[in-house]
């Protein structure tokens, strides 16, 4: 019994430090090369928003009458416009939910070791140090993407693992400049404490 909570608990914090990398591998299953561009050590990579958790999401629009003329080109921007924005925050929304999913599932397994009778206090101790851990990186995850948005980007997400951080910005399509990175790569720093070699920026972009 004890063996089978001891293993519980690894199962659960394995399960947590692959919730920080589970955005990076989205982003990079239909890319294979980086966009190359780089500030410092803090890489930006480019990503696609058209990603597996939005599969069968965002279903074609039935035909419409076709616009006038005169009416097009604002026609074609307002549509474009309208489309990047709803699957920019339907991403966003998604890799959150997904991101506290994972979280949770994990989280009750930690409750569950710490509070078994029968495992042992260095088991207990460390499954608390774990939840502990948890709670600070997810606090430490809402800050950086307060921070962020605060500075003026459409919306933005933070994956935090045990030695990098990988952060998703998107800026209302708008490709994101080395001042950008440089901006972004601060917030981290400040918050997590880690190394600009550690911070992975990811420029969310729309097909």
């Amino acid at each position: 019994m004890k063996l089978w909570k001891r293993n519980a608990v690894v199962a659960a914090i394995v399960l947590f430090v692959c919730v920080a990398v589970y955005l990076n591998w989205s982003y990079h299953k239909d890319n294979s090369t980086d966009a190359g561009k780089t500030l410092g050590e803090a890489a930006l990579v480019g990503g696609q928003t058209s990603d597996p958790l939005l599969t069968g999401s965002t279903a074609s629009a039935s035909p419409s009458p076709s616009p006038s003329a005169g009416e097009s080109g604002e026609t074609s921007a307002q549509q474009t416009e309208g489309s990047t924005s709803e699957s920019s925050s339907n991403y966003f929304d998604s890799a959150r939910l997904n991101r506290q999913q994972a979280r949770d599932s994990a989280l009750s397994l930690l409750q569950e070791a710490a509070g078994d009778e029968n495992a042992d206090q260095t088991m207990k101790d460390e499954a608390n140090a774990s939840i502990q851990t948890m709670a600070s990186v997810t606090v430490s995850e809402a800050q950086i993407e307060n921070l962020v948005t605060a500075k003026g980007y459409a919306d933005c997400v933070a994956f935090i693992g045990d030695n990098s951080v990988s952060v998703v910005v998107s800026n209302n399509g708008a490709g994101l400049t080395d001042a950008d990175v440089a901006r972004i790569t601060e917030i981290v720093t400040d918050e997590t404490g880690m190394e600009a070699s550690q911070i992975k920026i990811i420029e969310a972009t729309e097909e």
